[in-house]
């Protein structure tokens, strides 16, 4: 096969890897915008294509084929090693990336506790509050006080306030052990 031909080839080649390498400069031209791993993978495709156009053009002018093998060989081992670094990069921002959601995920079930604790200590002080007005209430010195509804009404009232900072306790601890359990599946 003629060297022109196969230059040709590799010209056209090289055209159409547009729809991969300009996504890539663009990813490049972004800069901070983008993570190191990106950058790092537009870099390594850039490379690689630029590599391919190197060589065509080389297959054009020189006369021999060490020159287009050499430049081929260099700039895949200079892509191989751009992309290599670029998965490191990636596998190192994952982890750290979910070292941060795990940590999130910790302040909030920490905050849930506490919203939990805060609920549940007023549900149950302000239990024997309300039976001390309901007792007013019923007691009040224009009424004739009847003596069950002296007895059962503030008894009734704490333990209204204790079923409810019970059942409220209940609910976020299931609903606790769920949202941990589903942030296994995830992971």
């Amino acid at each position: 096969m003629p060297r022109a031909v196969l230059a040709l080839g590799l010209a056209a080649v090289t055209v159409a890897g547009a729809v991969w390498y300009l996504p890539a400069l663009a990813d490049l031209r972004a800069g901070a915008d983008r993570p190191d791993s990106r950058r790092g993978a537009a870099t390594a495709c850039v490379s690689g294509w630029t590599t391919s156009g190197i060589v065509a053009a080389l297959l054009l002018v020189s006369p021999s084929w060490w020159a287009p093998c050499a430049a081929a060989v260099a700039g895949a081992v200079v892509t191989v090693g751009l992309r290599a670094r670029a998965a490191v990069q990636r596998r190192r921002e994952a982890r750290e990336s979910a070292c941060g959601w795990a940590e999130l995920g910790r302040a909030r079930q920490e905050s849930g506790v506490a919203r939990a604790r805060t609920v549940v200590a007023l549900l149950i002080g302000l239990g024997p509050a309300a039976a001390v007005v309901a007792l007013g209430a019923v007691a009040w010195p224009e009424h004739a006080p009847d003596r069950w509804a002296v007895a059962v009404l503030p008894a009734a009232v704490v333990g209204l306030s204790l079923a409810a900072a019970v059942a409220y306790l209940t609910t976020t601890r299931t609903a606790h052990r769920r949202g941990t359990g589903t942030a296994g599946h995830h992971r």
